[in-house]
Order: structure tokens, then C-alpha cells, then sequence
């Protein structure tokens, strides 16, 4: 598979789409496609990734994100990669959720880790076997791993991912250790290994360091609400300017702390949306349950940090 998908056409900024609701709950279309134009065209992003965390995806039907994908679809016609997220309690749902993505005209499956990888077996053997056993059943399909924090139980060692990545359809690693020095060892590992696999930088509250020691691209749902400035700092890095990276970087920073350093960090998404609110992409921030809304205090914080920007330069 590596022989026939090209995995440099993920290299850059992959935006890890928000999904807006009515008031009734139900997906709010119209602020969708409107989010689509702010974030997801040729200009700022190079691949498009739905049905995740940024998504909601765990709080939607399959029929929802079914819709999602088509949608999705038809705005990407540009020959650009459309990403699906794939959020499996085991081997089963990961294989039937592959065929649905696929259905709605993925060209990459994003793979979350399965419950059971938790309590030890991210350090096993066992997440290599999961993946194998996708690649046998899918042995034409490009699959992501998706990394998640190491202090969550879930994220997978340096020796494991090394591993995963030598499997011939894994064609990028989404990168969200959680420190610095997991990120480096992981990014070294997997490189000596398996060079043609992309590292999608996906470590939220530090993008320019993850940047300045090196990179294939961003994988954000922060893309979503401001895909201009973090492709700025992208190409900054493509140029190796820190001078510069550290302009958009300190642009970035108020956006960056009211979104993701107040707890609970699981709150990261609908204050985006919130942002998005303010740039006047959407209409509202509500999340699905079992997602809270935002406290007053949280939705004035986004709205300061965003204040004076427009949807045209964030």
C-alpha cells in the first residue's frame, strides 16, 4: 500500500473538522458547510479529517456520520485526501466502521486505540496485533494510528508505534503523546524504521516546539477555527525560520490558552466552536452529552482571546 498512496499528500495541515448543532441538537448543515470554507480549502489545508474527537464522533449515529463523510466528500474534489476517524471498543467495530468510511469515499482510516489497549497493553504486544489484523482484513486501505496521550494508558510506547509503523498499509502517525520527549523518541523510532511515514504533529498546547525539532504536518482540531495562522506557522518550518515561527506562534498563544489549558481538557472542542462563534463562522458552541456546555466564564475567555480577529486571518 505504501507503494501505491502517496503519503507525502498528507504532509501539512490536516484539519480535524468541528461538527455545529441546532438548538434542537441536530446537525446545524448550514454552520457545517460555512465551517468548511473557513477551514478546509486547498490554501490552508491539505487533507480533511472527519468523524473524530474534534467530530464529536462517539455522540453520532452511524447515519450521522455517514452524512458527515458525504457531505465531506463533496466539498473535497480536489483530489486532496479526505481523513475518517475510526473510534473502536474492539476488532469488530473497527473493522465494520473501516467499511462504512470507506463507503463514504475515505481515502485514509484514522484508528483510535480499542478500550482494551488500556491497564498495560499499550506497552504489549497486542496493539500490534490489532493493527495487523485490520491490515489483513483492509490490505488496500491507508490506516493512521492515532496517539494518544502516554499518562492516559492509551498511548502507545516508542517500541510499539516503531512496530505499528512497519505494518505496509500505516501510512502516518497522528502524534499526541503529550510531552516533548515522548513526541521526540517517537518521531526518531518510527523514521528510522518506516522514513515514509508521515508524523501529523497532533500535540495541542505546543505546536511550535513539536515543529521546531520537526514534522510531516498538523493534525488539529484547532485547524478548524484557525487554519490560516497555523499554516502560517507551517510554512514557516517548511522555510526552517524560528524568527518567524515564533511571530504566528505568539499570535497563536491567547487562542491557544483559552482553548486548551483550562480544565476539562475534554472541553478543547466546544471552545473552539466558541471561537468560531466569535469569528462568526457558526452560531452557537453547544456540544453533544454527555459534553457540557461552556460556563460563562470559559465563553468569555474565548471570546477576549478571539476578539478583533477575523475569520479571514485566524
Amino acid at each position: 500500500m505504501k507503494k501505491t498512496f502517496d503519503s507525502a499528500t498528507l504532509r501539512g495541515i490536516t484539519v480535524a473538522t468541528i461538527l455545529p448543532f441546532r438548538e434542537d441538537m441536530s446537525i446545524d448543515w448550514n454552520g457545517y458547510e460555512r465551517t468548511l470554507r473557513h477551514c478546509a480549502t486547498a490554501d490552508v489545508a491539505s487533507c480533511v479529517f472527519v468523524n473524530g474527537h474534534a467530530g464529536e464522533a462517539t455522540a453520532l449515529s452511524d447515519q450521522e456520520k455517514a452524512e458527515v463523510l458525504r457531505v465531506t466528500r463533496e466539498f473535497v474534489t480536489d483530489g486532496r485526501p479526505l481523513m475518517a476517524g475510526v473510534v473502536p471498543m474492539g476488532l469488530p467495530q473497527a473493522l465494520s466502521q473501516i467499511e462504512a468510511a470507506l463507503k463514504g469515499g475515505a481515502d485514509v482510516v484514522t484508528i483510535f486505540p480499542p478500550e482494551a489497549i488500556a491497564g498495560g497493553n499499550a506497552a504489549t504486544r497486542a496493539p500490534v496485533l490489532f493493527f495487523e489484523e485490520i491490515a489483513k482484513a483492509f490490505p488496500e486501505v491507508p490506516l493512521s494510528v492515532f496517539q494518544f496521550p502516554v499518562a492516559s494508558g492509551f498511548g502507545y510506547s516508542t517500541g510499539v508505534l516503531a512496530d505499528i509503523a512497519q505494518i505496509d498499509t500505516v501510512v502516518a502517525v497522528k502524534e499526541g503523546s503529550g510531552t516533548i520527549l515522548a513526541y521526540e523518541e517517537n518521531v526518531r523510532a518510527v523514521k528510522k524504521v518506516a522514513p515514509e511515514v508521515q508524523i501529523l504533529a497532533s500535540n495541542f498546547n505546543w505546536f511550535f516546539a513539536q515543529l521546531a525539532f520537526g514534522a510531516d504536518g498538523i493534525l488539529s482540531g484547532m485547524a478548524s477555527v484557525t487554519p490560516h495562522l497555523l499554516n502560517a506557522l507551517w510554512q514557516a518550518s517548511e522555510e526552517g525560520d524560528l524568527g518567524k515561527m515564533r511571530a504566528v506562534a505568539d499570535r497563536l498563544y491567547p487562542m491557544v490558552k483559552a482553548i486548551y489549558h483550562p480544565a476539562p481538557v475534554v472541553d478543547m472542542h466546544t471552545r473552539i466552536k466558541e471561537g468560531l462563534v466569535e469569528l462568526g463562522v457558526i452560531e452557537r458552541s453547544m456540544p453533544r452529552a454527555p459534553l457540557l456546555p461552556l460556563n460563562a466564564e470559559r465563553v468569555a475567555e474565548v471570546r477576549q482571546a478571539f476578539a478583533g480577529l477575523t475569520a479571514a486571518e485566524a
